[in-house]
């Protein structure tokens, strides 16, 4: 059924309910024209019709208007897999995401798919759940579904995209060998760290994202280096970025170190499970204890008391992805082009006033 623009790997049977939601399907099914009905309507073959929508082969003209009306009166959708096995190319375009549970990702995936529609093309996404397995799957799946171009936010490891004679994006979760986007992770570590000092912690906790991903260790490491020229006392640990990992993570946290006054946390899931566990052990925030996330996604404002975090414009970063892979597509190569988007600090309730 072609009523779905987007069509969705991986997901759990809540998302799939939302993304049939949001197209307004009410569980009616409508016939969908075939070839054939737009053959049959305007006294045609089967034959003369594809030569309309291919644009090849001789059709006079009369015959031509009476085929394209006939479309138009049935709204024909051509079978975009069909073409695409007929021309080797497609109007396809194959996403990676790692955590479809993580607000981050959708967002970003928006931006992707916004872009592309405007531009004619439709977006296959694929949720690795952060399995490289499941990555190779799904690009397996999109090569036989003759997508033009892909963008993985899923993983650091590149082997699976050098054998590709697709363009290829790689978006948040970079490497130098590839187009990429991604946002100034080192300047957002760093911001947290100066923002925690000028309104007064001085015992700050840093919790660590995944070793194995870039964007994590960037921000990981500038916050850090600006702790370190400071007079402050700091430790770390290290957590997933889901929020069940780290509401462990967070109950370790306030065992091992009581006295933290100011924590940074690895993503806004990770500062949500630490706000909850404060809370639940009678911190005040933000008079006792600060939080910084890294982010900004929507749960950031939801939560009381609402969240600081470092903004990652995921929108826009999606939508220059996307840009970026069409380019890229049109090029018919890989442009080794980079673009930082700049982050933003987000002042809510989970931070003192400034001169606090």
């Amino acid at each position: 059924m072609e009523l779905i623009k987007i069509t969705v790997y991986g997901l759990n049977f809540f998302a799939r309910y939302i993304i049939l939601s949001v197209t307004g399907y009410t569980g009616k099914v409508r016939h969908l024209a075939t070839i054939r009905d737009v053959a049959s309507e305007a006294g045609v073959s089967v034959a003369t019709v594809s030569r309309v929508l291919n644009g090849k082969g001789y059709v006079n003209e009369n015959t031509r208007k009476a085929v394209e009306a006939a479309i138009r009166k049935l709204a024909y959708k051509p079978n975009e897999v069909a073409r695409s096995l007929y021309h080797h190319q497609s109007k396809l375009i194959g996403l990676v995401i790692p955590d479809i549970t993580n607000p981050f990702f959708p967002e970003i995936a928006r931006g992707v798919e916004d872009f592309f529609q405007e531009e004619g093309y439709h977006v296959m996404i694929g949720n690795s759940d952060e399995s490289r397995e499941k990555e190779v799957n799904y690009i397996e799946a999109f090569s036989q579904h003759n997508v033009m171009g892909i963008i993985s936010t899923s993983s650091d490891d590149i082997s699976q995209w050098a054998g590709l004679d697709i363009p290829v994006v790689l978006l948040d979760r970079i490497q130098d060998d590839f187009p990429s986007v991604c946002a100034d992770q080192e300047a957002g570590g760093k911001l947290a760290a100066q923002i925690l000092l000028e309104r007064g912690s001085r015992n700050i906790t840093l919790m660590r994202g995944p070793h194995h991903l870039r964007t994590a260790q960037e921000r990981f490491l500038a916050a850090l280096t600006e702790l370190g020229r400071s007079s402050a006392r700091f430790q770390v640990l290290n957590t997933a970025f889901s929020y069940h990992h780290a509401l462990e993570t967070a109950k370790q946290l306030f065992d091992c170190y009581p006295d933290t006054d100011g924590i940074i946390a690895a993503n806004d899931m990770v500062a949500a499970a630490v706000l909850r566990e404060a809370l639940a052990r009678g911190k005040k925030i933000p008079d006792g204890l600060q939080i910084i996330g890294f982010d900004d996604i929507p749960i950031s404002q939801l939560v009381y008391p609402a969240l600081s975090t470092i903004h990652q414009p995921a929108y826009e970063m999606g939508m220059e992805a996307a840009k970026l892979l069409l380019e890229c597509m049109h090029q018919q190569t890989n442009l080794k082009k980079k673009i930082k988007l700049s982050i933003a600090f987000k002042d809510r309730e989970t931070t003192r006033k400034e001169g606090g």
